[in-house]
């Protein structure tokens, strides 16, 4: 009696949320990856998703146009649930909980438990690109910064993944938290989807899997 053959694990379903910023650029590289990628513009396509990655872009406008399209508070209710978010740059402040340097009304999606300091590589530091070491990469991530915040504060849940090195062109950026980690949440302050480098993408689609995985077994 021949073996059947093997269950090829279905691709994870990630989105992007669609409504500014750097979207076609995340689609492309989840493909690569053999993720099925979808823009989300709407809250019955967010349920449809194993993951979200929620771009570079203006962070005050994503924010507006998510409260226009009734995805603000559904976004917000994932991100509580356990849905695995990946903010890049604009995506990182509407992670976060706290905002330094935003304006008067601003909203957030929230669930980092992070001090964000809106437009850090903008206003106060010249924009710039450079080698950054991040946790679980076994060579440096050579990173874009533009008009990019940073991260002041973490809570005590939060891992640190990557931070400025010391160096001529980073000057007051030296040291500064650009990569985070709490749980099901991933965020960076510059833009890898420019890149070509894979990696990090690839490390939120394992937190995807893992995350699946745990919602699996809680509902069988």
């Amino acid at each position: 009696m021949s073996r059947p053959d093997p269950v090829t694990p279905a691709a994870p379903v990630v989105g992007v949320l669609a409504l500014q910023g750097d979207v076609r650029e995340h689609l492309a590289i989840l493909r690569e990856l053999g993720a099925d990628a979808r823009p989300v513009r709407r809250p019955e396509e967010l349920l449809e998703v194993d993951g979200l990655i929620v771009p570079g872009g203006e962070s005050t406008t994503m924010a507006k146009l998510a409260r226009i399209f009734d995805l603000l508070e559904p976004l917000r209710q994932a991100a509580k649930d356990g849905l695995p978010m990946f903010g890049t740059c604009a995506g990182m402040i509407l992670l976060a909980d706290r905002i330094e340097d935003g304006v008067a009304g601003q909203e957030t999606i929230g669930g980092l438990d992070v001090v964000v300091r809106r437009n850090a590589f903008g206003r106060q530091v010249d924009s710039f690109e450079g080698d950054v070491d991040v946790v679980a990469l076994d060579a440096p991530f050579h990173a874009m910064f533009i008009r990019a915040p940073w991260v002041e504060e973490v809570g005590p849940d939060v891992e640190v993944l990557a931070r400025v090195a010391p160096g001529e062109a980073a000057g007051e950026a030296a040291g500064r938290i650009v990569a985070v980690r709490q749980g099901h949440l991933v965020a960076t302050s510059f833009h890898p989807e420019v890149t070509g480098d894979p990696r990090i993408h690839a490390l939120f689609l394992d937190v995807v899997r893992e995350s699946s995985g745990d919602r699996h077994s809680r509902t069988t």
